[in-house]
Formats: C-alpha cells, structure tokens, sequence
C-alpha cells in the first residue's frame, strides 16, 4: 500500500510520518486493542458513535474518585469543585464553537433533547397556524419528527428541500421554496447516511436576509469540521458528545443570546429558577433556564475533556489524513462486485453508505462482523433518505482519525467475502 499524503510540518513530509502520527493517537484509545471473534477490531462505526480516548475516560473517573457532588447547590467543597469543572466544560466547548458567550450554551442529553427544546420553547411560542418549516430531504429522524409533532399540534407545514442523486441540497429549489410563511430552516451540517457537507453559511446567510430562523443538526460535523457558530451564522446549532468522542447522554444546544431570552423553559424544577412559591415562579437566565434538575454531571465534564482532546490535535492534519482515508476506501471499495455508493456528493466527510445488488445490507453487517469489522446497517434513523433511493437501507463504513488504510483492505476483504458467499458478479 502506498498513499500520497501532502503534509509538512517541521520540515517532515512522509507517509512514515503519517503513520507515526496515527499511530500515536490510536494509543489514547484502548478499546483499539481489544478483539473481536479472534480478531483485531476494526471499527467502522463512528457515525452512530465514536471512541473515547483515554484522557476522557480518565476525567470522568477523576471525577467520580475525588469530586463527585452536585452542582450548582453546594457551599461545601466537593460541591464547589464538581460546580467548577462543570462550568469549565461549558467554556471549553463555548470556545469549540466560537460561541461569544457561555450563556448561549445549553447542556442536554444529545442532539435529539437540544432540536425538541427549541420545538417546544422557541417553535411552540413564536410559529402560528399557516407558517411553514422547511426540512431537507436528508435529515436524521432528529430533525424530523419534532417538526412533524409542531406540524400536528400547531397546524404548520412542512415543506421538503430535495436532494440531488448524488446526495446534494438543491439549492435551486430551496430558494424557490421560501416565501413570507416560511419562518425556520431546519438542516443538517453533515448528513449522517451520505456523508454531505451543506453549504450552512449559504443557508443562513439567505435567511437571515428574509428574517427566518435556522436550525442546525451539527452531529455529524461536531468531530470532523471546525465549528465556528458566528461564521456559520446560524441562530442554533446542535451536536452530541458521543460523536466527538465524548460519553453517550451528553448534548449541546447553542442558541443566540437575543433568542434564548425570549424563549420559555422547556422543562420545569430545580436550578431553572431564581424563585418559586405557589403564586409566582421566576425563572433564571439563560442558559440555566433550560436545565431543570441535576445534570449529567460526569458525561458533561467528560464532554468538556473530549472538546479539549480535539482541540490539542493538529487538525489540519486530522481533516487532510480523513480526507484521504475517504479517497482510498472509496476508490478500494469500488472494486467490489456489485457494490454501488449511496451519496457521492463532492463535498464530504470521511463517510461511505452503500449497497451491494442482491444482498440485504443486515447480512453484510453480520459478516463483517464475523470478521471483526464493526460497521453500521439499516436506515441510520434517515428514512427520507433512503425512500428518496428507493432502497431499504445501506451499510455505512465511517471513518475517525484512528482508523487506518490497513482497516480499510480489511473491510474490502470482509466485502468480498460477502459477495463470495452471495455469488455476487
């Protein structure tokens, strides 16, 4: 194997040093080691969730060896140290979006909990009967149902931006959509079945122009693109820590400041409020208005740990190094018999959906895996998508910085077994 890999630093310019590089980063992460069926783990997965590095897991044991109390309530010093460190992860990521303030970040269970927040605190207040969300053809269920559920109970409508068959937003028909009843823009930034980069600071930078609200499902970019919110100009934005190699039950929702303060708590009890007796409640401010009771205390520290880790990599290298892991398992892929890329837009992260003509993509999961090749199959939570193909569902490889070129001849080696076993021509 012999990859070409244009990166120069300290005068160093070889795949040798590449591999150095990988290599290093793949001893933060020790579920790399392990095996599966007798077999070195290949891990293909990272779009449903990615690793956590070892600095990660070791902040959140760190916390629940030496800290762990609540936040937010406390005089006392584990109190006060647990309310510290969570406060400090609320900076860390506000800087990992170039968000200008902490109090336009929200902690929530994931991107699901932060979309359903602004549904029902911003959506539910501000949209009346006859207004019109516009939803692109390739979102996450996330992005979707909580639309659909506005849709039923306040009469608004959903309207569609279709997908090109390459897997591209279009753009053409976008713009011909809105019109004066047209009052959010919900889209992702990533799709989580293609791989597609969207064009987000040309979305915004249309809408706000017509005064229309955007909703961004970050999910998929939070691990793979620099997120700067006040370039993107989007009002909000959402991603999952799980996704950026932090724990599962952790979520952000950043929201513009102006916004935020106008929208109503989306649950009600402890820590949202500055008082309460039974004939008055004032809420708190932003953010903590919409963080009702004790939080994910540990997984949001832990989050705050995983942000730090990406942002100590040298993530031009990491973007080139993915950029090239997607060439080359695209390129090796494509000599598999029958096998066809769902989602061949030009602009892309490290992510491959596919098909294999005559064989359900729920037996060349199993396969794989027999090979100890963890990939995922099935409609990944994006029914639009694959109804927009025609097609049940797709296998998806997707790619983190850890994963090697050797990782991919191993998936294409499990691929052809597949097509072997299936008499695939």
């Amino acid at each position: 194997m012999s990859v070409t890999f244009e990166h120069k630093k300290n005068g160093i310019n070889t795949e040798n040093e590449m591999k150095r590089r990988i290599a290093e980063i793949r001893r933060d992460f020790p579920i790399l080691n392990r095996k599966v069926n007798d077999k070195p783990l290949v891990y293909l997965d990272n779009g449903a969730s990615t690793q956590m590095p070892k600095q990660v897991i070791d902040t959140i044991s760190a916390y629940h060896t030496y800290h762990h109390s609540n936040v937010h309530r406390g005089v006392h010093t584990l109190s006060q140290e647990s309310t510290d460190l969570y406060e400090e992860a609320r900076e860390t990521l506000k800087k990992y979006i170039n968000a200008s303030s902490t109090k336009e970040i929200i902690f929530t269970s994931g991107t699901t909990d932060s979309i359903n927040l602004v549904m029902h605190s911003y959506a539910k207040k501000f949209l009346k009967k006859g207004d019109k969300i516009l939803v692109s053809n390739m979102e996450h269920h996330a992005n979707i149902v909580p639309w659909y559920m506005l849709s039923k109970s306040h009469d608004v409508e959903i309207v569609v931006i279709p997908i090109t068959d390459s897997g591209e937003l279009d753009l053409d028909t976008f713009h011909d959509l809105l019109d004066d009843d047209v009052k959010i823009v919900a889209v992702n930034h990533v799709s989580n079945a293609l791989g597609t980069i969207n064009p987000i600071e040309k979305i915004t930078e249309t809408c706000r122009e017509r005064g229309i609200i955007t909703v961004v499902d970050g999910a998929q970019a939070c691990a793979h693109l620099t997120v700067d919110v006040q370039t993107l100009g989007c009002d909000f934005y959402a991603f999952s820590g799980h996704k950026m190699h932090g724990p599962t039950g952790t979520g952000l929702l950043y929201g513009r400041k102006e916004l935020l303060d106008v929208m109503d708590p989306y649950r009600g009890g402890g820590d949202m409020i500055l008082s309460v007796s039974f004939d008055e409640i004032i809420y708190n401010e932003a953010p903590f208005k919409f963080e009702a009771g004790t939080p994910a205390i540990a997984q949001v520290i832990g989050m705050g740990a995983a942000a730090k880790y990406i942002n100590e990599q040298d993530k031009k290298f990491i973007h080139s190094y993915e950029q090239k892991l997607l060439e080359y398992a695209t390129d090796k892929v494509s000599d598999v018999p029958g096998l066809k890329i769902i989602g061949t837009a030009e602009n892309k992260i490290s992510l491959i959906s596919f098909i294999i003509d005559g064989v359900h993509p729920h037996d060349i999961g199993t396969i794989l895996d027999e090979e100890a090749v963890a990939v995922r199959t099935g409609h990944h939570c994006a029914q639009p998508v694959m109804q927009r193909y025609g097609i049940p569902a797709t296998t998806r490889a997707s790619m983190s910085f850890y994963n090697t070129f050797e990782e991919i001849d191993a998936l294409v080696l499990a691929l052809k077994k597949v097509t072997d076993l299936f008499d695939v021509n």
